[in-house]
């Protein structure tokens, strides 16, 4: 277990990582991760640990200041708790910046783009690679955020196994976690120090101190969530996307519910947030083909429970839909499920299938009919810019 933080108020959100811990954190920090190039371009060989050091100098050199820097998300949870039950998914460091107007936001894009050179393997000629072609050669995406509660900006540098290494560079932002189990940051800073400047090897009885800070407020129990793979969070509604589709992943993974009879009042948020962000049918079947790439990309046989996982909590808590919006939420939800028991060789076809489904216990709805014959599939094609707007 991680030891006690300092005293006052950031004790409660923040505590000393132990040995077992740092121990882990090196090795996520040290590990190879390769950067995939689409055609013709090679392969990147990078430490997490290198990345963050270029990236830092070379931000330095331009004037952007970086205050700290931070490993976020589910490989934050891994060096907490091992086998949590989460996974070690995307790579993601942040960045404290200064973002205060545009120049600033491409001088990062730029500085990153530019740093990928210096991974390139040996007798790679470098003199005619712009930042135009390391974006399309080496760029999953590209994220830009500017408005009054939120300036930051994501790169992601593309892993074809999934695991891809992203970089975010904030200067504010609202919201910085869905559940108490994914609201881990480890400050990177004193280990970077140590890497630079000490030539000791580290020892249970001789590394530096790292802390660890929780953004749901309570470290020691958002640490006890997820060693017992509880579900906790604080107001959904404030998350984009409501949480739904992270609540129905922790279930599928058997976290259950810290408070079973709040839980329904929570979903009941998800989801209404998640219909406000996403009104729209192909909206919806966009983003959820996209999570289940992105999440499940080496989970198939999961797919179809946490299709019917996610099904159940919509068909139970949504409550701000009309009666037919619901039923076409419900039946794309089925028939994406279908499509991924076709894709496993369980059924023949999901092109025709026919869709049994009961309305919600408070739902009154005269034009229901328990028999709904369901659709072919949605087909959409979607080209997307250079940044993408998220807001």
């Amino acid at each position: 277990m991680a030891g006690k933080g300092s005293s006052g108020a950031d004790s409660m959100s923040c505590s000393v990582l132990n040995w077992e811990q740092v121990s882990r954190l090196h090795e996520v920090l040290t590990e190879v991760v390769p950067i995939h190039g689409r055609g013709n371009f090679p392969t990147l060989q990078i430490t997490l640990k290198d990345i963050v050091q270029t990236v830092r100098s070379r931000l330095s050199e331009a004037g952007i200041v970086v205050h700290d820097v931070r490993l976020n998300g589910s490989a934050a949870g891994h060096v907490l708790v091992k086998d949590n039950g989460l996974g070690c998914k995307d790579l993601d460091l942040i960045f404290q910046v200064s973002l205060p107007s545009e120049a600033e936001f491409q001088l990062v894009r730029d500085v990153v783009l530019r740093s990928l050179l210096n991974f390139l393997p040996e007798g790679v000629s470098k003199l005619k690679i712009s930042p135009v072609t390391l974006k399309e050669a080496y760029i999953q995406k590209l994220v830009k955020v500017c408005t009054e509660t939120d300036r930051w900006s994501l790169i992601s540098l593309s892993n074809k196994h999934g695991k891809n290494v992203e970089l975010k560079f904030v200067d504010c932002i609202r919201r910085q976690f869905e559940f108490s189990v994914d609201s881990f940051q480890i400050i990177l800073d004193s280990l970077l120090f140590y890497y630079n400047y000490s030539e000791t090897p580290m020892s249970e009885h001789f590394h530096p101190t790292v802390i660890g800070v929780s953004m749901y407020g309570d470290f020691e129990a958002a640490f006890d969530h997820l060693q017992n793979k509880l579900i906790a969070t604080k107001n959904p509604e404030e998350i984009r996307g409501g949480g739904l589709l992270k609540y129905s992943n922790l279930l599928v993974r058997d976290f259950r519910p810290m408070d079973k009879d709040e839980i329904k009042t929570l979903e009941r948020y998800m989801c209404s947030r998640f219909f406000i962000d996403f009104p729209d049918i192909l909206d919806q079947q966009r983003k959820l083909e996209t999570y289940l790439q992105n999440h499940f990309s080496k989970e198939e046989r999961s797919k179809y429970d946490y299709l019917m996982i996610l099904r159940r909590v919509v068909n139970e808590s949504t409550v701000c839909l009309m009666g037919h919006e619901r039923r076409q939420t419900l039946n794309l939800i089925s028939l994406l499920a279908l499509k991924v028991l076709a894709e496993q060789n369980v059924i023949p076809n999901a092109t025709n299938v026919t869709c049994y489904y009961q309305p919600a216990p408070y739902v009154s709805d005269a034009n229901f009919s328990n028999y709904y014959l369901a659709s072919a599939p949605v087909l959409y094609s979607q080209s997307y810019p250079t940044w993408l707007p998220c807001n």
